[in-house]
This record gives structure tokens, sequence and C-alpha cells, in this order.
């Protein structure tokens, strides 16, 4: 059997929302909802949170929590493949700390996929309802190859239609991430690329560097929360779940 460790990467300064991980959401801080989420899935080995900040750590401490704390880093791939240097294990997953809505079935799918024989690193995909999130950079979209594999992620509205009437299906992104370990390390020392830059999307270093990403299509949803107005859609979320 496959060592499974997740990896929830939080950081304290965000210049759309300063300290979001410990913003509090009905109750509790988002960076516990997401700890707390996480773990109840049974097929994991491990679940650490990878933080540079000692008040992330100390709320997940406090909560029973391990927490790696990790150097400066320029994204959120950077500091999973710090915190697992001294974790043995076969697979990473990359959790974000902004989704404390993510359910079990989603990291469940993100595992299926990374397990497929010759996968090195997968994410999720689900169908987009709403034509709001088709239009809004916000929301990433994603297209795919007849095998589920990427062909490119972006914030503007892929694929084009040029006729309204044939207009298909659209994916969003969901961004959690899935690495075989040794293609983690392959990734760090892929240089960053022109796509990478323009849509600010670190996946896109993968695909500039001719590797395939498997997208799991997931019938489940979460919101990721980007500034403070988020909070309240994640709570209303809540309360309808109830």
């Amino acid at each position: 059997m496959k060592k499974i460790v997740a990896v929830i990467p939080a950081r304290y300064e965000s210049s759309r929302f300063p300290g979001k991980p410990l913003a509090l959401i009905a109750g509790k801080t988002m960076i516990q909802r997401v700890y707390e989420q996480v773990q109840k899935v049974k097929l994991l080995d491990e679940v650490v949170v990878a933080t540079d900040d000692n008040r992330i750590r100390r709320e997940i401490e406090m909560h029973g929590g391990r927490v790696i704390m990790t150097g400066a880093c320029k994204c959120g791939t950077e500091r999973v493949y710090q915190a697992v240097q001294n974790i043995e294990c076969d697979i990473v997953l990359n959790i974000q700390g902004d989704e404390p809505l993510i359910k079990g079935e989603m990291i469940q799918d993100l595992i299926r996929a990374i397990t497929e024989e010759g996968v090195v690193m997968a994410t999720l995909r689900k169908q987009i309802t709403l034509k709001e999130e088709i239009d809004s950079p916000d929301i990433v979209k994603v297209v795919v190859d007849y095998e589920d594999n990427a062909l490119y992620f972006s914030r503007c509205s892929i694929p084009y239609c040029r006729d309204i009437a044939d207009r298909r299906k659209y994916y969003k992104h969901i961004g959690v991430y899935a690495y075989e370990r040794a293609f983690l390390d392959k990734y760090m020392l892929m240089p960053e690329g022109f796509l990478e830059n323009s849509e600010k999307l670190e996946q896109l270093r993968v695909l500039e560097n001719g590797y395939k990403i498997k997208v799991w299509e997931t019938i489940f949803d979460s919101i990721g929360v980007d500034i403070p107005e988020h909070i309240k859609r994640v709570e209303e979320e809540l309360e309808n779940e109830r």
C-alpha cells in the first residue's frame, strides 16, 4: 500500500485578505475547518499543516494537529514541498488552506485519480452551472483531452464557442492537487513559463514543461475563500448543509 500524506499550506499574509487562515467561520477558524475536513478521510496516513506563521501553528496545535514550519515560499506547492522533506511517503496531496468546505468525497476522488497507472499529478474539475462563473476571471476553467488529461487552464472562458447555440459544457478547476512524491521533486526544478506568469496559475508550469495532469471530474463543489465577503457565502452553505 502506498503511503499518502495530505499537506495543508497556509500563510497569514495575503494582499486580498490578511490573516485569512484565522478568520472565523461560524465560530471556528478557517484553517481548523479545513484540517478537520481532511482528517476525516481514512485513506490518508498523515495530515499536516505547513506554515511560516506561529499564529497559525498555535491554532492547529491547540486542536491537536501537526504543524510543520517552513521558510518563505513563492507558492503553495513550494510550501508543500518543503513540508515533506523529512516525511516518508509515496503520494502527496496539496489541500489549500482556504477551502473550508472541502469534502471527504473530493479528496477520495483525488486519490483515485493519482493512483491510476502512469499518473504523476492529478487535480479535480466540476461542471459549471452558473453563467457568471463561466465569465469570471476568479473562477479558473479547464479543458481536457479524451483521456481526462488537462489541455489548458485559464481565467478566460474556455473553450470559446463561436456559435452560441453550440455551447456545451464548461468546467471549473478545483484547486487541490495530488503528486507522486518523485514528481514533486521534478516540479520544483522546472522553470517558470510564460503561461504560468501570464495567468498566475502554477499548474501551467507542468503543462509548459511537457508533463500531463489527470483532471478527475467530481460531482462535489467547494467555495474557496479569497476575500472577506466570501465568508458569508461559506456560512450560508454550512447552514444549508445542516
